[in-house]
Order: C-alpha cells, then structure tokens, then sequence
C-alpha cells in the first residue's frame, strides 16, 4: 500500500475544515442543509454560519503569509474554499469577494496600505472590488467614477454596481478616472471616509446567492487622501485584467465544491430510491448520468488545481490558463449539476424532501460562476486571442517545459509559498504555454510506459484514446497556425472552447504522469485517465463512447467514497489505486 494521496499540510488543513463545517445531512448546525435552506428562504445566512467561519480562522487565508497571515499559495486557498463552497456558497463568494478586493494592495500596495488592511482582515474585516457600472458593465474602458485633484488628495464622484461586500465591506478598491492621471485604482477605508459624502445602495434581489452582500456605493465629493492610490497611477485597467486572473482561478473551487454536493446529492438518492423493484441506481441510464458526472469532476479538479499553483511556479502564464479555467469548469459545474437533476427527477424540482431541499439552492447559486469575474463570453475571447501564438508552437515542446510541468502536477510536495508581485502577470501568454506545449512528449512517455507497465486491455484503450486525441489535436492547430483567428467572431469562440478540451486534456495525462508514478499498473490506476481522456474526446467527437469494461472499480470506489470524509476526488482515486496495488 502506497503512503495516504497527497498527504500535505495544505490537504490537512482543508481535512480540518471539513471536520468543522460537519456533515451537511445532520439534522442541525450552520452548515447543515436543513439551516441553510431555511435561512435561504428568506434570503438569510444560517445564525453562526459567519462565525463558525472566523473563529476557525478563515479570514487569514486571505492573507498572504509575507503580510502576517496565513495564505500560502493559491492551491491552499482552493482547497479551503472548495470545502466550504460544497456546503454554502454564499458564504464562499462573500470571502471570495474580500479576496479580489484586497488582492491589488497585496500586487501593488505600498508597506502602510498593505499594513494597514492586513491588520483589518485578520480581525475580520471584509473588502470588495468596485469596478462594475450601472450603464457600463464588464465595458471597462468606459469609466464614469471620476476623481479630481484637490489639494493633498482626490475627490471622488460617480455610483459603482453591482459589488460584492459593497455594504458589508470595509475596504473598498475602486476603479476610477483620475484627472491628469488615467484610469488608476483607488483604495478606500471607510472608517476615514467623511460621513454624508456616500452612501450604500440597497441589496440587490438575486436568482442564487441569497444572503451575500450585493449592493453598490454612490460617491458624492468624497474626499480621498493621494495615499489612496495603489499601484502606478494610470495603470488600473491592467491591474483590474491582472488580478482578476488569481480570482477566475479561485473561482473553480466554486464549481468542484458544487460538482461534489450534487453528485453525493444524486448518488445518495439513487441508492435509497426504489423503482420497479430495484434501488434506482442499477437502471443503466442513472448509473451513467452518475458515472459520467464524476468523470467530470476529476476533470475539473485536474484542470483547476495546476493552474491554482502556477501562482507560485508560473505566474506569467495566468493570462491564458485562468481564462480556460474560468470557462471550462463552471461549464463541466452546470453539467454535472445537470446531470445530477436527471437521477432526481421531480425531486430535483422540490424546495424540500431530497437533502432537505439542497439541491435547487446549489443549483441556483452555481449559475453564478460563470457569469461574475468574466463571462464565458468574455473568458473565451481572451483565449482565442491568444490562440493564434500558442497554435504556432504548439508542436514544440516549451524550452524547459518539463521542470514546470513537474512542478505544477507533481501534487506530492507543496506548491511554493507565494511571493505577490504585480510584475510577475501578464496581460498575455505570448507562446508560453508548457500544458499545450508538453502533449506530443506526454504521449511518447505514456506509450512506453503502457507498452511496459500495464495490462494489455487497460493499455490498448489508453494508446487508442490518446491517439484519437492526438490527430484531433493536430488537425485543430495547424490551421490556426497557419491563418488568423478573429477573437471576436462565433468562430474565435469555437476555437477557444476546442482549446479548452485538449488543455484538459494534457492537464489530466500530466496528473496521471507525475502524480500516479507508483499506481499506474494497479486496478484503477491508469482506468480513471482513460475514462477521463475518452470524456474529453465526446467533447469533439459526440460518437465516441466510454469503456465500460472500467466502470465497476471507478462505481465501487464513488460508493465507498459517499459517506466517507473525503471529497470525490483525485486523492481518493490515488488512495484506492495504492490499496489496490499493495
């Protein structure tokens, strides 16, 4: 038997969460189901939910470790919030958004702002990002909210909506036109703001989330000290697509923690329902609807987590590699969520019974995700303007491209302790795309080891489905390579969510490569990559069907997982590999 998957302090940490937060079926407790769907019927959080979250020190994991806090790296962070969010995500996305509004100061900040809302953090003060217009949107080179040198400082007029925290919020970043300066991020402490000078709008009604702090802020000649600026003056339009990078990243911890409640949701009931005789789980259209979800998660948290790491290990390549992120796993989110409702059926319509209701809460909250920091529309944009570069390398592995992807999918050490530094992103990938890059190398490996390591079934299925892959793969770059790409066409999107499907794809061989060295040969081990990359392909290829012949472990493993305290994950496919294998 191999040692427990992944056992570092970052999964520890999150282990601890999970004993915290509970058993969301227990029949009480701020985070049972039973209270937040209550609560969410009248648009409140579970009395204590907060609470519970401060006082097992949540809020320094906003922190970065450099300022006094707790943060890590960003792959902790996703961890943390992953569990969290597979409970309530309105509690999530209320952190998340203290996360994006500070995160310009930790980037760009001078010693007394960091100080300063550093300390109000982690004493449980919460922040938020105003950057969005009534009249303007995610339109970010239309900026309303002008500030006007006046003597030692600014002053500041115009109405930000909707922002997350707005109200609940003490520090405020704002996105404003400086006169004589440029567009320019401004930080904001409310304690020092004069009084009558602004003022909050009322929460807004939403569809999901309810509960969070939706509002906005109205300036009316507020005055602001010059040290509110942060960062370069003039420079806010890039620091606003540079930090959104870190938060459509954290953003997929929002989806694989939903991904998992669903799923266990679903599976719970199709073995406790009975129709015509059986549990519903033995009819073969519940068992696939199950099977496939799962697969996607796995996906997910294969494409999510390398990406969360590569704050520490690659932060130049955040540019292209959040956008996919951002799009690909809320997408996979609202299928599985899908997928899910059809194992409940009617019930999955019911404000009650099933998981006390839970089920249209998370799904009216997930809807969310690909919406904020970025449509899919806008996320997919950014990737196709960047494909034509990637496309013209991308039959060359990336100079040094190894050590990276070693590094980011070798998930047996922890991800380096991030150092924030706004010169380290990027407002474009350029060719540096070592996940893309590393497919043709990956491939020649994975056919060695299948031809000397692994079963002849299991390693026919594994060399066919990577070469199905391959030929798509080539057939989908050469073209790009060789024309131009309209980023802003129906066309440029297509291409960017073909993209998507072959960086997960990659993502999913390198997990297996680095991560899976010595479960590879074991029941299991190397089924999950072929089921995952035979997903993938039905993403292209709608006739291409999975290997059943590899469920019944992939079946036995998400039962035995159901009760247990483990997410559905990677880590428990790794740690039941490594049984199978001792």
């Amino acid at each position: 038997m191999t040692r427990q998957a992944f056992d570092r302090p970052s999964y520890a940490l999150a282990a601890d969460l999970e004993r915290t937060l509970g058993d969301p079926y227990a029949p009480s407790g701020p985070f049972s189901w039973s209270e937040t769907v209550e609560h969410e019927e009248s648009g409140a959080l579970p009395p204590g939910a907060v609470d519970l979250i401060r006082s097992w020190g949540f809020a320094q994991y906003l922190v970065p470790e450099v300022f006094g806090g707790g943060l890590r790296n960003l792959e902790q962070l996703v961890l943390l919030t992953r569990s969290l969010a597979r409970r309530n995500l309105t509690v999530s996305v209320m952190f998340g958004s203290a996360l994006l509004g500070v995160n310009p100061v930790w980037l760009w900040g001078d010693e007394e702002q960091r100080a300063r809302v550093a300390r109000g953090m982690l004493d449980g003060d919460l922040a938020c990002f105003a950057v969005s217009e009534p009249d303007h949107g995610s339109d970010l080179g239309t900026n309303g909210t002008r500030a006007v040198p006046d003597g030692d400082g600014f002053v500041l007029t115009g109405e930000k909506w909707p922002v997350g925290n707005a109200t609940r919020g003490r520090f405020v970043t704002v996105y404003a036109a400086v006169e004589g300066i440029g567009s320019s991020l401004l930080l904001l402490d409310k304690q020092t703001l004069e009084q009558g000078s602004w003022d909050n709008h009322p929460f807004v009604r939403t569809v999901g989330l309810r509960g969070h702090d939706l509002s906005g802020l109205t300036f009316r000649g507020t005055r602001v000290p010059a040290g509110a600026l942060v960062g370069r003056p003039g420079t806010g339009l890039a620091g606003i697509l540079q930090v959104l990078q870190i938060t459509r990243t954290a953003i997929g911890a929002l989806s694989i923690g939903t991904m998992d409640s669903v799923l266990r949701i679903a599976l719970r009931h199709a073995q406790e329902r009975v129709l015509y005789g059986q549990e519903i789980y033995r009819i073969p259209v519940i068992r696939r609807h199950l099977v496939r979800s799962y697969l996607d998660l796995l996906i997910a948290e294969c494409t999510a987590m390398p990406v969360a790491r590569s704050l520490s290990v690659a932060p130049s390549r955040l540019s292209l590699w959040s956008s996919v992120v951002k799009y690909l796993v809320p997408t996979l989110g609202e299928e599985v969520t899908q997928e899910a409702g059809r194992v409940l059926g009617a019930r999955s319509y019911l404000r009650e019974g099933v998981a006390s209701g839970a089920f249209q809460k998370l799904q009216r909250d997930h809807a969310i995700a690909s919406i904020f920091e970025g449509t899919t529309h806008v996320n997919l944009h950014s990737i196709a303007s960047q494909l034509p570069a990637v496309a013209r390398v991308a039959d060359r592995p990336a100079p040094g491209g190894d050590a990276v992807l070693r590094r980011l999918f070798d998930w047996s050490d922890e991800a380096p302790v991030w150092q924030p530094s706004g010169r380290a992103l990027r407002l474009t990938n350029a060719s540096e795309d070592e996940i893309t890059r590393g497919w043709e190398p990956a491939v020649a490996q994975a056919r060695v080891i299948a031809e000397r390591e692994l079963p002849a079934p299991v390693a026919g299925a594994l060399l066919k489905v990577l070469g199905e892959l391959s030929a798509r793969r080539t057939a989908f770059y050469l073209p790009i390579a060789a024309g131009s790409l309209d980023a802003a066409t129906a066309e440029g999107q297509d291409r960017a969510t073909e993209h998507c499907v072959h960086h997960a794809a990659a993502s999913c061989l390198y997990t297996w490569l680095y991560s899976f060295e010595q479960e590879r040969a074991s029941a299991g081990g190397t089924g999950w990559l072929v089921l995952v990359l035979q997903r993938l392909l039905g993403r292209l290829e709608p006739t291409a069907e999975l290997d059943e012949s590899l469920f019944p472990w992939l079946e036995e493993l998400m039962l035995s997982s159901l009760d247990g305290p483990e997410y559905f994950s990677l880590q428990a496919v790794k740690a039941a590999a490594g049984v199978a294998e001792g």
